[in-house]
């Protein structure tokens, strides 16, 4: 009937066809409107950082280094504008000694994001392993790895970044490998009651009467019951990771000079605030664009993931 607004299986139901879980995961996502604009601004955000100063032996568009000083032009003001467009030649502004600030933004963006990427990917696969072998063994294994979580999660997050941090010595890559230490606890203790659950499922039960081996069954029959759960966690982590990346090199214990990264950008020119104060907006907006879109993201991953949603179509 006109007006009438019918759930994704429900207009399925009426179609007459068949979807796998694959498929209706993927009809859920991509009709979950914030994710898509979510996912849309992410992958601007990261393509622009990578593709404008380049990366590594790879040259950019953009040909003014982040680490060259020069003239202040204007007081360092961003010749950006937006009606009518007009770039220029340093459209978010000069630093004190002269340095292109968006040189500087987009190598900060691409420092925050590759730590914030490898702790998700890293502490997600930490995470999971921890989780799914206390949950299938049980017993001695898993009090210990508990144990081990429990220990973790006592501490302060923000203290044991800080030590991280420190013992990073400003290097990109340590800092992020560190700081996945600290972030794998909350998913482990997801993983572990999703596969205490499971394992108790006739198809497990199944798999060990015709001898299947305890790994096949964890990472074949068991593990792909627990994905929804696992790429949520992970989406968060990212999240997360950008805004205690943030902190840390605010504080001083991130990523150093001569490197750069949002964090340590706003903590450079946060004096700056009253007469500069676009030295500390461009980062600080790129932050909250990145965790926002990530957040969102995870929103709609969650509800594509989750079989009780009951989502009405576009």
């Amino acid at each position: 009937m006109p007006g009438t607004e019918y759930s994704v299986e429900k207009q399925i139901d009426l179609n007459q066809k068949s979807y796998s879980q694959g498929q209706l995961v993927r009809r859920r996502f991509f009709r979950h409107r914030g994710a898509m604009i979510s996912l849309v601004v992410l992958l601007f955000v990261t393509i622009f950082a990578f593709t404008s100063i380049g990366y590594g032996l790879i040259p950019g568009w953009w040909k003014k280094p982040f680490w060259v000083g020069g003239l202040v032009e204007d007081g360092g003001r961003p010749t950006l504008q937006i009606w009518p467009f007009v770039w220029g030649e340093h459209p978010f502004g000069q630093d004190n000694a002269g340095k292109d600030y968006f040189s500087l933004t987009m190598r900060g963006t691409q420092r925050s994001l590759i730590v914030a990427f490898t702790v998700g990917l890293v502490s997600t696969f930490i995470g999971t392993a921890i989780g799914a072998i206390a949950g299938y063994y049980r017993g001695w294994i898993e009090g210990l790895l508990m144990r081990i979580t429990d220990l973790f999660i006592v501490i302060p997050a923000l203290v044991l970044a800080a030590v991280f941090g420190k013992m990073a010595n400003g290097g990109i890559w340590p800092l992020a490998f560190l700081l996945s230490v600290i972030g794998w606890t909350g998913l482990a203790r997801l993983v572990r009651g999703e596969v205490l659950s499971l394992r108790e499922r006739e198809f497990v039960t199944a798999a060990e009467a015709i001898g299947t081996g305890s790994a096949r069954i964890v990472f074949k029959h068991i593990l792909p019951n627990t994905i929804g759960t696992i790429i949520v966690s992970a989406t968060l982590a990212i999240a997360s990771t950008i805004l205690v990346e943030s902190a840390l090199s605010f504080l001083g214990w991130g990523v150093r000079a001569p490197d750069t990264s949002l964090g340590l950008l706003i903590s450079t020119y946060q004096t700056s605030f009253q007469n500069r104060p676009w030295l500390f907006w461009w980062p600080g907006m790129i932050i909250l664009v990145i965790a926002l879109s990530v957040n969102f993201l995870g929103d709609g991953l969650r509800d594509a993931f989750d079989p009780r949603q009951n989502r009405t179509a576009d």
